[in-house]
């Protein structure tokens, strides 16, 4: 589906104009911008390179900060609460005040960021860190989209620009942990002055090579200028904290009394959340978008990409470390084998976009990461490895992570229209990252029993997510 790209065309001028209101101009048709989608993808990248950072050098981390075993899913959660609180107030803000403006501010806050993380010296400050991370990278993530939907109007060209994107997003996912993991042989705070170090150099690249957009309407007429929607975003920022809390609080027993009072303050915030959307002037994301079949497949298929997927292979590395003996270098080399795959297939996967919709690429990705998570039962606690299996089973769900990294994207900015796209990418993204940092909290859970009952619940998920994706897809 693309309702995104009606784009006025010129008329036969007429001596009897049909209204009293001047002509519109012609929209300019802008060509592809390969700096734009160099610029972009870097950024993204290091984002996601920052992200994954922590997966391999978690037992360090934790060792150094005396992080109690309950505790340790903020460490790898800090960035996807930033990201999720964050991701639709910039989306926001990049439609109504320059896509190119909000996109370098996120990549200029998030060098700062990281490099002030590789000085935290406590559980709390390293998180605070890492949650100012995410509000950076949530500015870079929308800006970006909402730059490659300008730069890239439509048809083919934008199909690749997508798929290059998803693939920077593949990339920095495999990089993330084997440089965090090379690092850690002299000191695993390093990782954090390099990859910030990458995005103040990324900020100042972009700052000569991206030229501002064409302008378009701005969303909602005169409510796109308003102040950005605070309650809405502080309510759900309190019901992600309250959900977070309870997933991890929950590892010392259920039957407590605060893990359920806070998944009912979870529940009641997102109502609170809901109510203001429907009720502010200017809402976070537009109510008339949930009637759009391809908007909701968008933001289900992210949701379960969340929860499923990066949720189970953020702690796979650890996981790995602890049962089978691996060293952190050993445990990112093997990340790299899924998210490598992921990398490949997901700059390939535009010669599906002909055959195959994207709701219905978003299906097979999850299939086919539910078919390798299932191949790893029994191999993260193996001190001979079995190598076949493992690397099929690595192998496998990598490439239906980069169906999905392909295909997120794509559908983002489709469903939308056009003066709508960061918002769009925010709300996608927000999807994908509440559910990331709820599938952390989850996976860590699960896998303090045991692994396996972790890759099961993420084959189950990702194959309830193809479910569903499916049946609220367009034409259904």
């Amino acid at each position: 589906m693309s309702t995104a790209h009606s784009r006025t065309t010129p008329t036969t001028p007429t001596t009897q104009p049909a209204s009293d209101a001047p002509p519109a101009a012609p929209s300019p048709s802008p060509s592809p911008s390969p700096a734009t989608l160099a610029v972009t993808a870097l950024a993204t990248g290091v984002a996601l390179m920052n992200y994954t950072a922590p997966m391999a050098t978690l037992p360090e981390m934790a060792e150094a900060f005396r992080t109690p075993p309950s505790a340790q899913a903020w460490l790898l959660n800090g960035t996807p609460l930033g990201l999720a609180v964050l991701l639709l107030v910039a989306g926001a803000l990049a439609d109504a005040h320059g896509r190119r403006r909000v996109f370098l501010l996120g990549t200029l806050a998030l060098g700062v960021t990281t490099a002030l993380g590789a000085f935290a010296g406590s559980t709390v400050l390293f998180t605070a860190a890492r949650i100012a991370q995410g509000a950076a990278s949530a500015a870079v993530l929308a800006g970006s989209l909402g730059l490659l939907a300008d730069a890239y109007p439509s048809g083919r060209d934008r199909i690749r620009a997508t798929g290059v994107w998803g693939a920077s997003v593949s990339g920095g996912i495999a990089l993330g942990p084997l440089l965090a993991g090379a690092l850690a042989l002299v000191d695993w705070r390093s990782a954090y002055a390099v990859l910030g170090a990458a995005a103040l150099v990324t900020a100042a690249i972009g700052a000569r090579a991206l030229t501002a957009p064409a302008a378009l309407p701005a969303p909602g007429g005169a409510r796109g200028r308003r102040r950005p929607d605070l309650v809405g975003a502080t309510a759900l920022a309190l019901a992600l904290g309250a959900l977070l809390t309870a997933l991890t609080l929950g590892r010392d027993g259920w039957l407590r009394p605060a893990p359920g009072l806070l998944l009912l303050a979870a529940v009641a915030l997102t109502a609170v959340f809901l109510l203001v959307e429907r009720r502010v002037a200017a809402p976070m994301i537009d109510p008339g978008m949930w009637r759009r079949p391809a908007f909701r497949a968008s933001t289900v298929g992210a949701l379960f990409t969340g929860l499923a997927v990066i949720g189970m292979f953020s702690v796979l590395p650890a996981l790995f470390q602890r049962g089978s003996g691996l060293s952190a270098l050993a445990a990112a080399a093997l990340f790299a084998l899924w998210s490598g795959a992921a990398f490949v297939v997901a700059l390939q996967a535009r010669r599906l976009a002909g055959r195959l919709s994207a709701p219905y690429q978003l299906a097979c990705g999850f299939a086919l990461s539910a078919a390798g998570v299932l191949l790893l039962l029994g191999t993260t606690q193996s001190a001979a490895l079995p190598w076949p299996r493992l690397v099929a089973g690595l192998v496998v769900a990598g490439a239906g992570s980069g169906l999905l990294n392909a295909a997120l994207p794509r559908l983002a900015v489709d469903s939308v229209p056009p003066e709508r796209a960061a918002m769009g990418s925010g709300a996608n993204n927000t999807a994908r990252y509440i559910g990331s940092a709820a599938g952390v909290s989850l996976m860590l859970a699960l896998s303090a029993a045991t692994p396996d009952a972790a890759l099961v619940a993420s084959a189950a998920l990702a194959l309830a997510g193809a479910v569903l994706t499916v049946a609220g897809s367009p034409g259904r």
